[in-house]
């Protein structure tokens, strides 16, 4: 530096280091890791599959893009974050939903869940799983409706069935087991997908693999996921002891219903979950507990939606009660 020139002090808020990473770019990281369940559910469910996965998607990013127009603000649309909540709302419904309910549910997922509360960043609960209950609360049986996967109907696409969760509850609801449970869902065929039920949470592997992808690409945090497996495993774990008769064993829990797609992709939402560690561990096991005491005691075979959007209630209050303590304060 020379006598002459002058020393330029930048002067800025925090943060002064950046990740790289975007909204966009982590959006596109999870699309990705949903990516393995896509191609299981076609492979399960074939063109119901690819046919509410392009409704859901499709819709989802007109609602958004509508919606911003009309309140004068950008599109939006370029944030990915729109793809996810389809992607995220079909995966989440039965193969035979018809189209046009598929449609309604994207809609009331962008516009009432999401923009409605001011876009992405402020709403306070998951809106693909708002979308979802909206729908399972106004279109009841159709939403109930499960049909048998392809590789397990010979061929055929309209088989059918309740899903290995309903099946049992609905059965020991009569007071005992169904007749040849554990031959027609063996833990192998649950691991790979080869059970009815929503297109997209089938394949617990397909899951796993993408959830994995997502906490290697730190999109997520382990927290929620592992603690949230781990509390259910525990707690019907704990059932199937007391009475290995009546329930199911830990292994057919984590493997059946949404729980591996709830725990990896809706639970770790970052708008809508505890930001500290701590409040993680606290929301995932609240999220266990509940989805095992809806299953167990309550009116529906599977609870993973209610939990997730019971917790995401709490999460301001989890995130005040687990807030670090700054330095040199004693409150």
């Amino acid at each position: 530096m020379t006598e002459n020139s002058e020393q330029i002090y930048m002067v800025s808020s925090s943060p002064h280091a950046h990740s790289g990473d975007s909204i966009r770019k982590i959006m596109v990281a999870v699309v990705i890791g949903l990516l393995p369940a896509l191609v299981m559910a076609v492979y399960f469910f074939r063109l119901n599959a690819l046919r509410l996965v392009a409704t859901c998607v499709v819709t989802c990013v007109l609602s958004e893009w509508v919606a911003r127009r009309l309140m004068k603000r950008n599109s939006g649309i370029g944030d990915w974050s729109a793809v996810v909540t389809g992607l995220l709302l079909a995966y989440n419904l039965p193969p035979g939903l018809p189209t046009w309910m598929a449609a309604v549910g994207s809609v009331v997922a962008i516009v009432i869940a999401k923009q409605l509360f001011g876009g992405l960043g402020y709403n306070p609960f998951n809106p693909a799983l708002v979308g979802r209950v909206f729908l399972l609360v106004s279109f009841g049986l159709p939403m109930i409706t499960w049909y048998e996967p392809v590789t397990r109907a010979g061929g055929l696409d309209a088989v059918t069935t309740a899903t290995p969760l309903g099946e049992w509850k609905t059965a020991w609801t009569q007071g005992a087991a169904p007749d040849g449970f554990f031959g027609r869902y063996r833990l192998l065929d649950l691991l790979l997908g080869n059970q009815p039920g929503c297109i997209g949470e089938v394949s617990a592997l397909a899951l796993l693999i993408g959830g994995l992808f997502l906490v290697w690409r730190r999109c997520v945090r382990w927290h929620i996921p592992f603690i949230y497996l781990s509390t259910v495993f525990v707690f019907s774990g704990v059932l199937f002891l007391l009475d290995p008769v009546s329930n199911l064993s830990p292994f057919h829990h984590v493997l059946s219903g949404g729980l591996m797609l709830g725990a990896f992709f809706m639970a770790t939402d970052m708008v809508t979950s505890p930001v500290t560690a701590n409040g993680m561990l606290v929301f995932g096991a609240g999220c266990g507990v509940l989805t095992m005491l809806i299953r167990k005691w309550g009116g529906y075979p599977e609870g993973v939606s209610f939990a997730i959007l019971i917790m995401n209630g709490f999460t301001p209050l989890i995130n005040r009660a687990t807030r670090p303590r700054p330095f040199g304060h004693k409150t």
